[in-house]
């Protein structure tokens, strides 16, 4: 059975990363893009992670340019745009694709295991987020115009899981 262990991605600044080395906590992953209405997101996501990384949250983000080109920057300037706006401290991954036969293996599975709005597999926009439990197996999935504090209670119960 595969779990969100069994994946690998790389940090924006290029180190690799297991994450099996999250096991036993509760991931938020979301697909980000610097230059999208639903940018301002990343200060939701931000006040989660503040709120709840002690208890055992983790949010990742992976830039994305496949919806309407809105993060064309280098790994480096997004990361620079998302500390200087929004004061992002979360994790936040290399740029990858989620759609497509280039699609990121996590994003493949993620969307296997959870899929969209009737049963679509693809991801629609940026901001799609996918909440992962701390036995790596996926909660639910939501929308991209589900507000951060809108998954907050979701987030609790993993947590309390």
């Amino acid at each position: 059975m595969t779990t969100i262990n069994d994946f690998q991605v790389k940090r924006i600044d290029g180190v690799d990363v297991c994450l099996a080395d999250y096991n036993n906590k509760v991931l938020l992953i979301v697909n980000t893009a610097s230059a999208c209405g639903f940018t301002p997101q990343f200060a939701g996501l931000e006040k989660l992670d503040q709120s709840y990384a002690s208890e055992g949250l983790v949010v990742l983000g992976f830039p994305c340019n496949q919806f309407g080109a809105q993060d064309p920057g280098s790994n480096e300037e997004i990361g620079a745009f998302c500390q200087t706006n929004y004061g992002v401290s979360f994790a936040m991954m290399s740029k990858i694709n989620v759609n497509g036969n280039d699609a990121h293996p996590l994003y493949q599975w993620l969307c296997k295991e959870a899929p969209g709005l009737l049963g679509s597999k693809a991801i629609k926009w940026n901001f799609t987020k996918f909440l992962v439990g701390k036995d790596g197996r996926v909660i639910s999935r939501y929308a991209p115009q589900d507000a951060p504090s809108k998954i907050e209670k979701d987030i609790l119960q993993a947590l309390a899981a």
